[in-house]
């Protein structure tokens, strides 16, 4: 998916620190493959935004003055049919507000101190999708979320094969790791985790986390 003509992964700053914006933009434009098609400095600006550039990825600060970036995520995703992907941009991993934005539709985080080869990394993984974004610190904060919901996720209906791919996909694993670990296709796991998003009414891998440990399926440890 590429929000341009160019063929390039298309971006939408978000932070109200002009100097994290600049800083990131020069990262992201030193790529061949990659592009920033605007900024904004509060949440508030981020829709209109997103609807006029279309961009493949937002990266999204947790708090501005105004609207914060939960409150902006949410906009976008219950708004529009086909979102982008939401990477927010934080400075510390096991705040709550990163939680919150996950949980309101963001895809995965960044820490601000994040070093630049990194971040470019992150803005190509979560453009394909197949693999969580430091899946260790979203684990980590949605364990101390876990057991909201008693029911487990028995009322999913998966069968015991999603059952073990979600378990791995909880794990951090990628589409390819989770192929050699159980020996199938990347199209077959690709299957698998359709079939799992689907039944736990999840919209992407790190929902379907989330889900598996507030619903107390996936424990810490």
């Amino acid at each position: 998916m590429t929000g341009s003509g160019t063929g390039k992964t298309t971006v939408l700053l978000v932070d109200d620190e002009a100097l994290i914006r600049a800083g990131l933009r020069a990262i992201i434009e030193a790529e061949p493959d990659l592009t920033v098609v605007a900024e904004a400095d509060d949440g508030a600006e981020v829709l209109p935004l997103v609807r006029k550039h279309r961009p493949d990825v937002v990266l999204m600060d947790v708090r501005m003055p105004a609207v914060d970036g939960i409150q902006a995520s949410r906009h976008i995703v219950a708004t529009m049919a086909d979102p982008p992907k939401i990477l927010v941009v934080t400075t510390f991993e096991n705040d709550d507000h990163v939680y919150d934005a996950l949980r309101a539709g963001a895809n995965g985080f960044l820490l601000k101190r994040t070093r630049p080869e990194d971040i470019v990394r992150a803005i190509r993984m979560i453009v394909s999708g197949e693999s969580l974004l430091f899946p260790a610190a979203i684990r980590a904060l949605a364990a101390t979320h876990g057991g909201r919901d008693a029911r487990g996720l028995a009322h999913a209906g998966l069968t015991e094969r999603e059952a073990e791919v979600l378990r791995l996909m909880a794990a951090g694993m990628s589409n390819v790791e989770i192929a050699e670990r159980l020996f199938v296709s990347v199209q077959t796991v690709k299957t698998h985790v359709g079939n799992v998003l689907a039944k736990t009414g999840a919209r992407d891998r790190t929902q379907a986390v989330i889900v598996a440990y507030e619903t107390g399926f996936v424990t810490p440890g």
